[in-house]
């Protein structure tokens, strides 16, 4: 009798243990409640936020540095990005932002372009530009609607 108490508390204490170590990993790579959200925040205005929302990633030279930690309407016209950059990453004062897809169909993400510049941006600035994506349907419409579609 005595072993099954013994058996059931080391079998309890490894169920705890894998469940804590669960519930980290989970915390860390989801970055629950601002843990594990290191960085420095950039902001950036674009004419059309694309489907990019919260969480969607920043890739510069095709590489994650960060993570888009919210999109909000701005004067009910533009859209409004906070970023969320890996604090050993430099941007330059003149670089650029564009919102891509990943594939054909894939999930959208933004894209950082450096400048040339030797200035660097720090946590509170703003990209000055930015690129909105080509909206297909759009494109589509104004040839079909326009008299050049004959």
């Amino acid at each position: 009798m005595r072993n099954y108490k013994k058996i059931e508390v080391i079998v309890g204490i490894f169920v705890l243990v894998g469940m804590l170590s669960i519930a980290g990993l989970a915390v860390k790579l989801g970055g629950v409640g601002g843990i594990g959200a290191k960085g420095y925040e950039l902001t950036a205005v674009f004419d059309d936020a694309g489907g990019v929302r919260k969480g969607s990633d920043v890739l510069l030279a095709g590489v994650v540095i960060g993570k888009v930690v919210s999109v909000t309407l701005q004067d009910n016209e533009e859209a409004l990005m906070l970023l969320n950059i890996n604090p050993d990453v430099k941007i330059t004062s003149d670089a650029s932002l564009s919102i891509r897809t990943k594939g054909l169909i894939g999930e959208k993400y933004v894209r950082v372009n450096q400048g040339a510049e030797e200035e660097y941006l720090e946590a509170g600035d703003e990209f000055e530009d930015t690129e909105s994506p080509i909206n297909l349907e759009d494109m589509i419409g104004k040839y079909i609607f326009s008299g050049d579609a004959e």
